[in-house]
């Protein structure tokens, strides 16, 4: 039926009488022709039209073939024979009445509406149904009646009996709550003062634990010699009052000897001759194996308050590991018994870099407080300070060893790199590019050790010839900072890390033959076999390496669980059997095959084999 059409009445009953459309249910909704077909209504039965009694009588005379009026669809049939109304859905009187103008079935609003909407059909008949199909009733306020249990006094009594009882046992359950409540709070307060009563005794016992420690530091001075006494080693500020000044007060530097510069070639020519017979170990973990690896343990080795690992370092003859970090702290960490084996404190800096000498007890730290200092095992697991080296007037960013284990480099924020002699401590040449400034920020020497790759925070990657220490190639590309240098161990390739990304560079052709797109790269390192290249930013990326042309793939892609998104160094372990993750927290992560799985791999492996 159209709402915009005005609705009439047509009173079907033969006695004349004044018709209230609100006190009529509907009994049928057809079209005129059915209409005019149908046979018998109800003597009291009305009929509600969009058009006039002269449109509807000829239809009710049984008139066929009249033409169907443009006006009107529907006719619904009215009947007062219905003494109440029942929605069709819940069977009870509904507050907000509705017709179907299809079926003529009466229903709540409400529920007719939210099943129009869910189903777009009549829930009884099944047949399409719209909103625009139901007709709004008008009928007087329902009034239910009352109970029979509240038409009496007795019964109103025994109502508000319920009711105190029903609320006397709500009362009940709401003071246990607050009892258990109570005896809750009492119990955290207690947890929460005795936690407080800890951490006093601890922050007294580390207070004493400091004062100790600055009591044992002002009795060091006589440690330098009993380390002497194992090794030809002095106290590195001691060695520098000896050496001679130039005119403007700076040290001057003895050089690299003709008999050091032999030593370094004859080392040069045996590891060269040694290379050419290189081949992989069968140890060595597969590409299968670090596809597989995941994070095996997480150690806290640096101190909260400070937390992050700026560089790392592994002896892979004992499986020991040494981490700097920014408390100024150098950590020693045996990773098989998951055991720190000794802090190393003197620095006043965070310490910038961390090497181990070859196999044996030393090891070097440099620092942003400009020196830096040699440790050794004095035996006991605790290391001693035998050369603090104050060569340098700015931050020293990384230290490298040469091959023979006899001498090493440090570079500098200061414009140069020192060389020095390790068993001294002296520093035999001091080497500043005096074509441009650039400050230095990573070093390592060539697997053959003639050569020396520093990158700069000017984006410049320099190539040195340690013994004329002159500049013989240089590399630009990258944007940002220089952040680390590896050399592959075929002594072909050179890798570097800056804020752009890692690129690849073939020494023989001096170009770069590849980059891989990770932002701010902190690290990249090639595995001690030259098989693999792990690179640390924002996650941690391996990949195989190959030729110049080949695709160096990549194997997995590890993330950065430390929750800082910032990786700073990483490391292959003794035949890549697993990876160490520095991060910006205090954590050591190692990442690896999980003990049954590389039980199986090494069943693999020795198959193969």
């Amino acid at each position: 039926m159209n709402s915009n059409k005005k609705l009439q009445i047509l009173n079907l009953s033969p006695s004349p009488r004044k018709i209230d459309p609100l006190n009529y249910l509907p009994l049928r909704v057809c079209s005129p022709l059915s209409l005019s077909l149908s046979t018998n209504f109800p003597a009291s039965a009305i009929l509600i039209s969009s058009a006039g009694p002269e449109k509807i009588k000829p239809y009710l005379r049984r008139s066929k073939g009249l033409p169907l009026h443009p006006n009107y669809s529907r006719v619904v049939v009215f009947s007062s024979l219905f003494p109440t109304m029942n929605c069709a859905i819940s069977g009870e009187v509904p507050e907000v009445p509705v017709v179907s103008t299809k079926s003529g079935l009466l229903f709540e609003k409400r529920l007719i509406e939210s099943h129009i909407s869910d189903y777009g059909k009549c829930p009884v008949t099944g047949e399409p149904l719209t909103i625009d199909d139901i007709v709004p009733i008008k009928s007087g306020k329902v009034i239910k009646p009352k109970l029979l249990h509240t038409a009496s006094i007795p019964g109103l009594l025994g109502t508000f009996q319920n009711e105190w009882d029903g609320l006397m046992l709500s009362n009940f359950a709401l003071e246990q709550q607050l009892h258990t409540a109570r005896q809750e709070l009492s119990h955290a307060l207690y947890q929460h003062d005795s936690a407080c009563r800890v951490i006093a005794r601890l922050k007294k016992e580390r207070d004493e634990a400091r004062q100790l420690l600055a009591e044992v530091e002002r009795h060091i001075p006589a440690a330098p010699e009993a380390v002497t006494a194992n090794a030809p080693l002095s106290n590195g500020k001691r060695a520098a009052d000896d050496e001679e000044t130039g005119p403007d007060a700076k040290k001057l530097c003895p050089g690299i000897s003709a008999d050091i510069i032999t030593e370094l070639t004859d080392c040069n020519a045996a590891l060269s001759q040694k290379r050419k017979k290189r081949q992989i170990p069968e140890t060595l973990a597969s590409v299968d194996a670090l596809g597989r690896f995941t994070q095996l343990s997480s150690h806290p080795l640096h101190k909260t308050n400070k937390p992050g690992i700026c560089s790392m370092d592994i002896l892979h003859s004992k499986d020991v590991i040494a981490t700097g970090g920014i408390d100024a702290t150098a950590v020693i960490f045996d990773r098989p018994s998951g055991q720190i084996l000794s802090t190393l404190t003197g620095h006043s800096k965070k310490v910038t870099s961390v090497k181990f000498v070859g196999d044996s007890d030393l090891v070097l730290t440099a620092s942003a407080d400009k020196t830096v200092r040699v440790w050794r095992d004095s035996g006991d697991g605790q290391y001693a300070c035998g050369h603090t080296l104050n060569d340098h007037s700015e931050e020293v960013r990384a230290v490298t060893v040469h091959a023979t284990n006899k001498y090493f480099v440090s570079a500098s924020l200061d414009s140069t790199w020192c060389f020095y002699d390790l068993s001294s401590g002296l520093c035999l040449a001091k080497v500043a590019d005096d074509s441009e400034k650039v400050d230095y920020t990573a070093a390592a020497f060539h697997p053959d050790g003639l050569i020396l790759g520093t990158g700069t925070s000017q984006s410049v990657v320099k190539i040195w010839d340690v013994k004329s220490q002159a500049n013989v190639a240089r590399f630009d590309g990258h944007t940002g900072e220089v952040t680390s240098i590896s050399f592959s161990e075929n002594g072909y390739f050179l890798a570097t890390a800056a804020e752009d990304g890692v690129k690849l560079w073939d020494l023989r052709k001096l170009r770069n033959f590849r980059s891989f797109s990770s932002a701010d790269a902190n690290s990249v390192e090639f595995d001690p076999s030259g098989s693999y290249l792990g690179i640390a930013a924002s996650d941690i990326r391996l990949y195989q390496t190959a030729s110049v042309k080949a695709e160096w793939n990549l194997i997995k892609t590890l993330p950065d669980l430390s929750g800082t998104g910032k990786a700073t160094c990483v490391k292959f372990g003794p035949d890549a059997q697993y990876v160490a993750v520095g991060s910006m927290d205090r954590n050591l992560r190692i990442f690896g095959l999980p003990g049954d799985e590389k039980a199986n791999a090494d069943d693999d492996s020795a198959q193969d084999s």
